[in-house]
């Protein structure tokens, strides 16, 4: 072969492979266009495929990845369509699990337990369709906090049996000033039809109650609907509850601190009569209707803690194992055994802080004491009327004696 014809051929050569390395580098002109549609088909046959091997089944979870505030009662759910769900798996985010049940149809879940505030949760979901093909599904999401969300500390406590003249007092831990979404997301009703009104004695607190004495042997239901209600900006309820208790017998106290008598009736008849100290002169008892709230076999009653000092700023009593004590007041008004005083003074003269004393033993095991009958006798709930102490009416937010404020005046706080 010549010089010459080799330069053609490797130039030839040359050209047809330079022809190849830029087909296969990009694609242009017609030849490309041909081999780019034969791409697409293939491609659209492996998507074909590929949804033909698809499960039918389509998970929801709620809430929506990355959610946050979420409720701590209803926000969690996993639901399926056109399948079954076959595992869900709720963790917090440090892999504690949470507890939670497939339904009996197998379309949805939910936790079996409220949630915490506050924490973030991940959850996993696996379903079949009819052909057994698998369907897969995640999330996670965040509670809302303490700080976006409040709470009702109530009483009386769930099952509990009270006396006629406890009220439904709910305090929140923040304060409300969408009063009125607050208060109609909280229902309350008894068996007896009595009319039941809430009051507000600032934003804080609500009692509720009816114009009368509850009726013995009524069940009083409070039912509180407040998951997401908005009662501060930014500030949601996060309780969705019932409570329910039952009304016990009408036990009423007559105090007469003047004749220093107390008379305890019970359904209208007078079952005892017992001799009582109550507030000397310098301080005497608050006046008025008293509704019992907390009972402690002992306790410690100590004058510093509610402004009894003296001169030197030390207390003026500090007796650590008070028996039999009933508290009537947040001030301090207990009405309680005394086993310190001389026997002499009960029925005789008025001795106390403020308080009403009845005979006792130190201890409080004699059972044959007025102390001892009287507190196995009185249930939370139970009302105490203080008659003829010189002193002013207790205020009705001292303690749950709201019994002191008359209908009309009542039903004007309501913010409903």
């Amino acid at each position: 072969m010549t010089n010459r014809k080799r330069r053609k051929g490797l130039t030839v050569a040359s050209a047809l492979l330079g022809g190849v390395l830029v087909l296969s580098a990009c694609s242009g002109g017609s030849d490309a266009s041909a081999d780019s549609g034969s791409g697409s088909s293939t491609e659209a046959k492996v998507d074909e495929a590929a949804a033909k091997k698809a499960s039918d089944a389509t998970i929801r979870i709620s809430p929506k990845d990355g959610s946050d505030n979420v409720s701590i009662n209803n926000g969690a759910a996993v639901t399926v369509s056109k399948g079954t769900l076959t595992q869900v798996t709720m963790t917090t985010a440090a892999g504690a699990p949470v507890d939670g049940a497939i339904s009996a149809d197998k379309t949805s879940w939910k936790p079996n337990n409220q949630l915490e505030r506050s924490t973030k949760y991940k959850l996993k979901a696996v379903a079949k369709d009819s052909a057994g093909r698998d369907a897969y599904e995640n999330a996670s999401f965040t509670t809302v906090s303490p700080a976006n969300s409040f709470l009702g500390y109530f009483t009386p406590e769930n099952g509990s049996t009270v006396g006629v003249g406890m009220p439904v007092s709910i305090n929140f831990d923040k304060a409300i000033a969408n009063k009125a979404a607050v208060q109609k997301g909280i229902t309350v009703s008894t068996t007896s039809g009595q009319e039941v009104a809430c009051h507000w004695f600032n934003d804080k607190r609500m009692d509720c109650r009816p114009d009368k004495y509850w009726q013995s042997g009524a069940t009083v239901t409070m039912k509180m609907a407040l998951d997401g209600v908005e009662g501060a900006k930014g500030v949601y309820g996060v309780q969705q509850k019932t409570v329910s208790f039952k009304i016990g017998r009408n036990q009423i106290t007559y105090v007469d601190a003047k004749a220093k008598q107390m008379k305890v009736t019970r359904d209208g008849k007078t079952v005892k009569t017992v001799p009582v100290s109550a507030g000397a002169p310098e301080n005497p008892t608050y006046g008025g209707i008293m509704v019992m709230s907390e009972k402690y076999e002992k306790t410690r009653m100590n004058g510093a803690t509610v402004g009894f000092t003296d001169a030197n700023g030390k207390s003026s009593y500090d007796i650590k194992d008070v028996p039999h004590a009933i508290r009537l007041t947040t001030s301090g008004t207990f009405i309680h055994g005394n086993y310190w005083g001389a026997k002499s003074i009960f029925g005789s003269v008025n001795t106390s802080h403020g308080c009403v004393g009845m005979s006792d033993t130190k201890g409080g095991k004699d059972k044959g004491t007025p102390g001892y009958w009287y507190y196995q006798n009185s249930i939370v709930g139970d009302v105490v009327v203080m008659q003829n102490t010189g002193d002013k009416t207790v205020a009705p937010d001292n303690g749950l004696n709201g019994w002191n404020m008359d209908w009309a005046k009542w039903k004007a706080g309501s913010a409903v």
